[in-house]
């Protein structure tokens, strides 16, 4: 039995995890040629990560270190709106104030 090392895409893996859940493992993977111990790495991850999980060398620390960074990304970019949107009231502001005090002098 010479299997060659092939690789599949996330789109493959995840087509095959479904179909061995529906047809039967064991025949889903003699059709494809795959041990059951990349099988079931392929399930744990997308279990475990979702589709991310495919990702090369993706595991569980790096998804929820990527997940904590994008939602402070998220807070800082929410921040920054908020800052500039009160500099620019506060400009709208300052520009009404002096046209206010520009018409009592004249």
């Amino acid at each position: 039995m010479d299997m060659k090392k092939r690789t599949f895409t996330k789109e493959e893996k995840l087509r095959i995890i479904k179909e061995a859940s529906e047809n039967g493992i064991q025949a889903t993977l003699d059709r494809y040629g795959i041990y059951k111990a990349s099988y079931y790495s392929w399930k744990r991850k997308y279990e475990q990560m979702g589709e991310e999980g495919f990702q090369h060398g993706m595991t569980p620390a790096h998804l929820k270190r990527i997940r904590e960074l994008e939602k402070e990304n998220m807070m800082l970019k929410q921040l920054l709106a908020e800052k500039e949107l009160e500099s620019k009231l506060k400009g709208d502001l300052l520009k009404k104030r002096y046209a206010l005090e520009k018409r009592k002098t004249l």
